[in-house]
């Protein structure tokens, strides 16, 4: 399976665009999508979903033409959006049922394969009570549990751990990776390690163009003996930040522990190097771009 996306162009007004010539192939496994606030991710991922049209540009899902013949691509998805909302009065089980049926899932199994689902969220034990009492983060996972109902072999998740515990992300992160091999799973996250932990690819985005489309450690290389980590006073710190880009400060004692990386081949003196991460290069990326 393959999603083949070629100069896709989303243009809301004269002012405002969403993407720009927009390339990408998808193949099965975890793609990351990580870029700042505006950098198009939602928009990539609804014009995926045939929820919002494309400006222009083709997408291809298996050599079909996904804008022209959309069922081809709801017939095979599972969403998520960043906004997504519930009946308050409906438990989770008549709620997934609801949904099974806009989706025209059904069949003897149905209730077993809901059941599995609420277990696989950790929400057995709040099925029966109204999704309104839920916490944000229940709810959260109440959406992943519906994206799922379908047996999907494409997987759309945009912002998924937003309102999860440190647990609940882990159990996420954990389901996504089985279900990896034999699906296209889109990812977007403002949690640098979410994605690091189970990204097979990484797609860093930027005002709607791409930057970087690789597997992580190709990504991480790009700053590799470019990242220092000192320390320093604090009046020295100003200065610091106009050479180089600053990734993280912490205090200690009277002294200030600085993470930068360097933009040109010059380091400070009495740093030392540090390992380079998933989140160095995607500060790198977009913030010298």
């Amino acid at each position: 399976m393959s999603l083949v996306i070629k100069n896709l162009t989303k243009q809301y007004h004269k002012n405002k665009i969403g993407l720009t010539n927009y390339s990408i192939t998808i193949n099965k496994g975890v793609l990351g999508l990580l870029g700042p606030n505006g950098a198009g991710k939602s928009t990539l991922m609804k014009i995926i979903a045939t929820i919002s049209k494309p400006t222009g540009g083709t997408l291809f899902l298996d050599g079909q033409d996904i804008v022209k013949t959309p069922d081809h691509m709801r017939k095979v998805l599972g969403y998520l959006p960043q906004d997504f909302g519930v009946y308050p009065n409906l438990n989770a089980y008549e709620f997934l049922e609801y949904i099974a049926a806009m989706k025209g899932v059904g069949g003897k199994d149905l209730r077993k394969r809901i059941a599995m689902l609420l277990e696989g969220v950790n929400l057995t034990a709040d099925a029966k009570r109204p999704i309104g009492t839920y916490s944000g983060g229940m709810k959260q996972r109440i959406g992943i549990a519906q994206a799922l109902l379908n047996d999907p072999k494409i997987l759309i998740f945009d912002e998924p751990t937003v309102g999860l515990d440190p647990e609940e992300r882990m159990r996420f992160r954990q389901l996504i990776s089985n279900l990896a091999d034999d699906c296209i799973i889109i990812l977007s996250s403002h949690i640098v390690s979410d994605i690091e932990t189970i990204a097979d690819e990484v797609a860093i985005m930027k005002n709607g163009i791409l930057l970087e489309k690789a597997i992580q450690p190709d990504i991480i290389k790009q700053v590799e003996g470019r990242v220092f980590e000192t320390l320093m006073n604090n009046g020295e710190l100003t200065r610091l930040r106009t050479k180089h880009l600053v990734v993280n400060t912490s205090r200690q004692k009277d002294k200030i522990s600085v993470r930068y990386i360097t933009r040109g081949n010059e380091h400070e003196p009495g740093s030392t190097t540090a390992a380079a991460t998933l989140e160095d290069a995607y500060l790198f990326l977009t913030q010298n771009s």
